[in-house]
C-alpha cells in the first residue's frame, strides 16, 4: 500500500441505539505510520466508533475500509486476521492465568488449540508452540515485564496491566492497533513509559488509531487529531491548530 493512501477509511459511518444516535454521520482517514488522535467529551461516541472499526458492533449504515477491502460487514476476529486489532477501554485480562498464558491465548493459529492437534499429541504442536512462547517472551522482555512472566495477571497494577493488553494485541501481528484510553488508570509513572513504547512501534511501522483524554499524551504522540462531539467529526488537524477553533475549545478544550 502507498503512503500516501489511508490503512484505514470510515465514510459515513452512523451507529444508532434506539433512536440514540451514538456516531452520527462520521468519515476519518487514518493514514500509515503515524498516531492518529481521536478525542472528545465524554459520550461524544468515540468508544462506539472504535467499536464499529473493530467490528465489535456493526454500523447501522455507512462504510469501512482497511487496506483497500470492504470490511464493513466482516466480523471481529476477521479482521483481526487481516491486522486490525482493538484494545479495550477498561482492562480486560485474564485474571486466573499467569502474565504469559495472557499472552498465549492471543497467539493466532495454534496448533495445540484444534482438534487435529488434541488427536496428533505433542510431537504435531510443539514446535509451534515453541515458537509462540518464544513470540510472547520477547515481548516480555521489551515491555520490561519478564519478571511477571508467572505472575497471575489479577495481580498486576493497573499500568502492568494496560502493558499486558498492549503486548496480548501485539501477539496478533496488527497493521493497525486500536488503542482506546491506553493510560486510563495508569500510574502517572508508567504513562510516559507506555507513550514511549507507543512511539517506538510507531517508528517501527505500526499504525496506532488511539482514544485518549491525556491531553498531554496527545500533544505528544499524535499527529493528527480527530475531535468528535455528540456522535460527530468537528475537527481535525495537528493541535495547536484545533486549540484555536472556538467550537472545538467550547466542546472540549476548556482548561
Amino acid at each position: 500500500m502507498p503512503l500516501s493512501e489511508p490503512m484505514l477509511t470510515a465514510r459515513d459511518v452512523h451507529r444508532h441505539f434506539e433512536g440514540l444516535h451514538a456516531v452520527d454521520g462520521v468519515s476519518i482517514e487514518v493514514m500509515p505510520g503515524r498516531i492518529t488522535g481521536l478525542i472528545g467529551p465524554n459520550g461524544a461516541g468515540k468508544s462506539t466508533l472504535m467499536a464499529v472499526l473493530a467490528g465489535t458492533l456493526p454500523a447501522s449504515s455507512g462504510t469501512v475500509i482497511f487496506q483497500g477491502e470492504d470490511i464493513t460487514r466482516m466480523p471481529a476476529y476477521q479482521r483481526a486476521r487481516r491486522g486490525l486489532v482493538r484494545t479495550f477501554q477498561l482492562p480486560s485480562e485474564f485474571a486466573q492465568l499467569t502474565v504469559l498464558e495472557n499472552l498465549m491465548v492471543a497467539a493466532p493459529d495454534n496448533r495445540g488449540e484444534s482438534l487435529l492437534g488434541a488427536l496428533l499429541g505433542k510431537r504435531y504442536w510443539m514446535p509451534d508452540e515453541e515458537r509462540l512462547v518464544a513470540q510472547a517472551r520477547g515481548l516480555l522482555k521489551r515491555f520490561g515485564m519478564s519478571a511477571k512472566e508467572s505472575d497471575y495477571a489479577g495481580t498486576l497494577s493497573g499500568g502492568q496491566k494496560r502493558l499486558v493488553e498492549i503486548m496480548r494485541a501485539l501477539m496478533l501481528r496488527p497493521r493497525l492497533l486500536l488503542l482506546d484510553e491506553p493510560m486510563s488508570g495508569v500510574h502517572p509513572s508508567i504513562v510516559d513509559e507506555i507513550a514511549g513504547y507507543l512511539e517506538t512501534l510507531r517508528d517501527e511501522g505500526l499504525t496506532i488509531l488511539m482514544v485518549e483524554h491525556e491531553l498531554h499524551m496527545v500533544d505528544r504522540l499524535c499527529d493528527p487529531v480527530i475531535v468528535m462531539a455528540q456522535g460527530r467529526v468537528i475537527g481535525q488537524g495537528g493541535m495547536a491548530a484545533l486549540r484555536k477553533q472556538r467550537e472545538i475549545v467550547e466542546a472540549y478544550l476548556v482548561g
